[in-house]
């Protein structure tokens, strides 16, 4: 369930979760020693910032603390400082031509501010600043305002800058409409269907419709919806609004109140539905078009009162809330469940290093930047292997769920959550559940309503060990064994009803792991007649079926920006050889070719996995002649919408079609979606089918849009929550003739044990530490006492030294 009245839109910056302060009253000078800081350290070449090649020496066993490092530039995506988004806030309310008021006294017909965060700089523009010791690229803030001091109200993308290292300059920063990164070029301005979705809507609409059948929603549920305190019923619909020939449709449904802290709701459907004519901002010219319960339409309340007043009306159950639909602990505990379970520890401490405050990230060979946006949460980038670029971007652009069902709620549900955003509702991570309890934890802040809230331990990264080796092998002689250890970037956001888990994981043999898993609570369907559409999983309920579809962006840059994308197919063939006498042999043998163009450069995943898509450089070769490159493997659900033309999202989702697409890459091209395609889904900002005009697709600058997912059918084990062991899809990027041989053979942490004759004869560890220390542990819960919530400071006025705690401000 996602409620439009709760929309919000923010910016997004990154801190260190050990310092939470005011803003530097000089960010200017602050700025300078970090150039400088950074200059020094590249001088110097060395790994550590205590100045050495290896990790400082272990004092304590307990000692989880990263090492603090210094990045080699300026992260150009890390996001507006505190004074940053103060200045541009404050401009912002001093241009006349934008009328705005302050989001706390605006109403229906005001405008206002919705978003102040960094507009990323082109790609041109930074890679001249990485490798080319180019300038840094130009500050600019990307600002939506929402204008409703109109009749047809519209959401406008604006770019403000450029903006100094202090903030705003008078006299050199200005606005311009925002158009360039979307399809539609008049999508600097899009409609917003959602500028009555509060006080107008249900007030003047939807709470009348209720009262006309209040007598039948009081016999047959026992309560009513009209927008009182002691309501039981509550009244909400689809996502998207429907939008057919000029008119605006919603479907709306009943649905029993929780009763208790427990977010049940979506689990409890009555069944029904009612159709209303939305267009326009005037509630007189709105019309009701009737009522759907158990298969049946009537078209005017008279109808249905008359029908339901009919002896032999069928009557159909409620859905109430209970301890099946709560996630606390039931039933008998199990066999020594109350014993602690296993618990991992990092007895040398942290071994990854980290510069907080540019949000750079070093573990073994890997390094990358941070970036955080409203829209689509976590994105790394600048990924280095070894000192070298292999990707240039890695992060979501966006998730679409879309149901099915025989009732016109589930029907005409297919949300696109960067509506909503992913960065809002990345909470606090719970320590020793979302991620081990030694991770280290980072905080987000963003940008809302003229404040800046900061979000405390919402990303976490750790190593871990994992449960089997990374490789092994026995002989009558020796066996070989290697650790699998890798390091986790982490964060979970919680749209709506669904907990989306985001993890990248990088491994010891150069390989990358995107995952994402799902948990929460399932948008449920009422039962009756919806046989063909889900299993029936409680009293009066069926899982509704849906597609998960999340589109990833990976723009690869293998040995250089000019790349290629090789195909190889496995294939079953008969054939003769020199040596077999002239009989045909069936056997299997390798099709090799090449994605040449963007017209046939939107691709599925063969069957029997038989086909490798890999991202390669044809004027990079190994001493054996091979092309390096990196290979692009499912590791589980990598899906594409099972619908077919949306009736939904016509052309609003157009990427989630194929499982992997290939685009050359352009600076007009940096997002799949746009967080308001929902609005307009026939002429949406993005129509990602736009970016596809037959481009060459050989040796150049290439981005893949990957799609992963569930196709996700609820049954009774999804009650009360779906599981993130189920829910759960994946994908591995992983060296492909890229090094001479496995980069794991340089770690340590590998055993080679000669044996024979029923003994030992050596044991190599390779030089790994064997002192010992003594671990403190007891078998007890992390510390939880301490989770928070959000940290906010006024940006308009500005009130640095004034920190408050928050923790509704955006549910």
């Amino acid at each position: 369930m996602k409620f439009s009245s709760s929309l919000l839109l923010v910016g997004f910056v990154l801190h260190a979760n050990d310092v939470l302060s005011a803003p530097n009253p000089d960010p200017k000078a602050a700025w300078v020693r970090q150039s400088r800081a950074r200059k020094a350290a590249s001088k110097i070449g060395k790994r550590w910032s205590n100045g050495t090649s290896a990790h400082p020496p272990v004092t304590s066993c307990s000692e989880n603390n990263y090492t603090q490092i210094l990045a080699p530039k300026v992260n150009v995506w890390g996001g507006l400082t505190d004074v940053e988004a103060a200045s541009v806030t404050q401009w912002l309310f001093a241009q006349p031509e934008f009328n705005l008021t302050v989001s706390d006294e605006a109403g229906e017909w005001d405008n206002t501010i919705l978003l102040v965060e960094l507009m990323h700089p082109n790609k041109t523009d930074v890679l001249n600043y990485l490798d080319n010791a180019g300038p840094i690229p130009d500050r600019y803030a990307h600002v939506v305002l929402d204008h409703r001091a109109c009749e047809e109200p519209y959401y406008e993308d604006i770019l403000v800058g450029p903006i100094e290292p202090y903030g705003i300059k008078n006299g050199t920063t200005g606005w311009e409409s925002l158009q360039y990164p979307y399809t539609r070029k008049t999508a600097g301005r899009v409609r917003n269907l959602d500028a009555d979705a509060d006080d107008t809507l249900y007030s003047r609409w939807i709470y009348k419709i209720s009262a006309t059948i209040s007598d039948i929603t009081l016999d047959l549920w026992g309560g009513t919806a009209l927008g009182l305190d002691n309501d039981t019923l509550s009244i909400w619909g689809i996502d998207p609004l429907w939008q057919d020939d000029g008119r605006v449709v919603r479907w709306d449904a009943f649905w029993s109140n929780t009763v208790d802290n427990f977010d049940t709701q979506t689990l409890l459907p009555l069944g029904l539905y009612f159709r209303s004519d939305v267009t326009g901002r005037d509630p007189s010219q709105w019309k009701f078009e009737g009522w759907y319960y158990n298969g049946l339409f009537y078209e005017t309340t008279e109808a249905f009162r008359s029908a339901y007043y009919t002896p032999g009306f069928a009557k159909l159950g409620a859905n109430v809330e209970g301890d099946w639909a709560r996630t606390d602990q039931i039933g008998p505990v199990l066999p020594l469940d109350t014993a602690s379970p296993p618990a991992s520890i990092t007895p040398s401490g942290a071994r990854f290093a980290v510069d907080a405050e540019s949000k750079w990230i070093q573990w073994m060979d890997f390094s990358f930047f941070v970036g955080y946006q409203r829209d689509t949460g976590l994105s790394l980038w600048d990924i280095r292997y070894k000192g070298e670029r292999v990707l240039y971007e890695l992060g979501l652009q966006e998730a679409l769920a879309h149901y099915a069902g025989q009732d016109p709620l589930q029907s005409g549900t297919a949300y696109l959550d960067s509506y909503y955003g992913f960065g809002p509702y990345a909470f606090e991570l719970v320590k020793g559940y979302d991620c081990p309890a030694y991770a280290t934890y980072l905080n987000t802040s963003f940008y809302v309503s003229e404040t800046t809230h900061t979000h405390l331990n919402s990303l976490c990264l750790f190593e871990y060990t994992a449960d089997y080796p990374l490789q092994r092998h026995s002989t009558s002689n020796y066996v070989s064994v290697t650790k699998n250890t890798y390091f986790t970037i982490r964060s979970v956001s919680t749209v709506g009803n669904y907990d989306y888990m985001f993890s990248y994981s990088f491994y010891m043999d150069g390989s990358i792991n995107v995952e994402v898993r799902a948990s929460g609570y399932i948008q449920s369907a009422y039962y009756a007649n919806n046989e063909e559409y889900g299993y029936k999983i409680h009293d009066n309920l069926s899982g509704s079926m849906h597609d998960h579809v999340l589109n990833f962006k990976a723009d690869f840059d293998i040995q250089g920006i000019n790349n290629t994308v090789a195909v190889v197919n496995q294939v079953p063939v008969s054939a003769t050889y020199p040596w077999s006498k002239g009989k045909a042999r069936n056997t299997m043998k390798l099709e090799k070719s090449y994605i040449e163009t963007e017209e046939s450069s939107r691709l599925f995943w063969g069957p029997n996995s038989a086909t490798q898509y890999s991202v390669i450089n044809k004027d990079a070769v190994n001493k054996y002649g091979e092309y390096r490159g990196y290979r692009i493997s499912p590791s589980l659900g990598a899906i594409h919408l099972t619908v077919e033309d949306s009736s939904n999202l016509a052309n609003a989702a157009r990427w989630a079609n194929h499982d992997i697409q290939v685009t050359k890459q352009h600076d007009t091209e940096p997002r799949a979606a746009h967080a308001y395609n929902n609005q307009d889904v026939h002429n949406p900002p993005i129509n990602f089918d736009a970016f596809f005009n037959g481009e060459n697709l050989t040796q150049t600058d290439l981005v893949l849009w990957l799609n992963l997912g569930m196709h996700h059918i609820p049954h009774t084990g999804d009650l009360p929550n779906t599981v993130f062991s189920t829910a759960h899809a994946g994908l591995s990027f992983s060296p492909l003739n890229y090094l001479d041989g496995d980069p794991s053979r340089q770690t340590v942490n590998q055993v080679r044990i000669d044996y024979g004759g029923g003994n030992v004869s050596a044991v190599e560890t390779f030089g790994q530490e064997q002192g010992s220390c003594a671990v403190e542990y007891s078998p007890v819960e992390v510390d939880l006492w301490g989770y928070k919530g959000d940290v906010v400071v006024r940006k308009f006025p500005f009130d640095p030294n004034n920190p408050y705690y928050e923790t509704d401000a955006i549910v």
